[in-house]
């Protein structure tokens, strides 16, 4: 599987599912949206929590999209994409059905945020295990990666609308094949500077990010923003060059 044309399952439909959908429907992907209930989903008239207008609203703006039930969007998807509210994430995927994921490589942009106190929310993202993790060990025949979770949606699909998109994106995963395919799917989004960090624990590291966004967030008024990984060029290089000798 590689990053053209795929058919692509996103569980959710908040404003980050919405986001990625109708990018995705952009660049030509076959794209079905899940949700618990389609009548119940349809039936919301008011704002969510973010101000976002209801989903109704939205899709009749993107009527190309279609909008199904969480088992049968994970079952049109080649690749799923887990765009839930982390806190109910695995039972989501459990949901859609282990029969329905495997096989497949499950992109993870969710983040387990606590909305109970209000805005900010507060992260529950800890140095022990991750959500990304988790996942991967509620589901071993799929291929878990983790990415675009530490940016808000708008700038996961449209990088250049920050810096000219002179910034960074993360992912983690332990499948070699399907980081490329979602690093191919990054960069038909526009990013340029993707970092492999490893395997999927290194997800605990960007999901503990959060915290330090949503201080950021706060200070600067403003969510268009992200991370830039600002390197040492000729020392890298020079370890680079290192690591060939010894592999010679």
């Amino acid at each position: 599987m590689n990053a053209q044309k795929m058919k692509i399952g996103i569980l959710g439909t908040g404003t980050v599912g919405r986001g990625l959908a109708g990018k995705l429907t952009q660049l030509g992907h076959d794209v079905v949206m899940g949700t618990r209930d389609v009548a119940s989903t349809l039936a919301v008239s008011k704002p969510d929590l973010f101000g976002e207008p209801p989903f109704s609203d939205w899709h009749k703006k993107n009527q190309k999209i279609r909008l199904d039930t969480f088992v049968k969007a994970a079952a049109h998807g080649e690749m799923v994409i887990n765009a839930t509210r982390g806190t109910v994430s695995l039972d989501v995927l459990r949901i859609a059905g282990a029969e329905n994921l495997n096989g497949k490589v499950i992109l993870d942009v969710a983040n387990e945020l606590d909305f109970s106190k209000g805005m900010p929310p507060r992260s529950l993202a800890k140095d022990e295990e991750s959500l990304g993790e988790r996942i991967q060990k509620a589901f071993p025949e799929t291929q878990v990666v983790k990415s675009l979770n530490t940016m808000r949606a708008s700038v996961m699909v449209d990088p250049a609308a920050v810096a000219n998109g002179d910034h960074t994106v993360f992912v983690s995963g332990n499948d070699a094949g399907a980081k490329r395919v979602v690093v191919e799917l990054l960069q038909s989004f526009g990013w340029k500077d993707v970092i492999d960090l490893g395997d999927i624990t290194s997800a605990r590291g960007t999901e503990m990010l959060l915290p330090v966004w949503l201080r950021l967030w706060g200070t600067l008024g403003t969510p268009d923003f992200n991370f830039k990984i600002a390197r040492n060029l000729k020392r890298l290089w020079d370890r680079t060059s290192q690591s060939r000798q010894i592999i010679k």
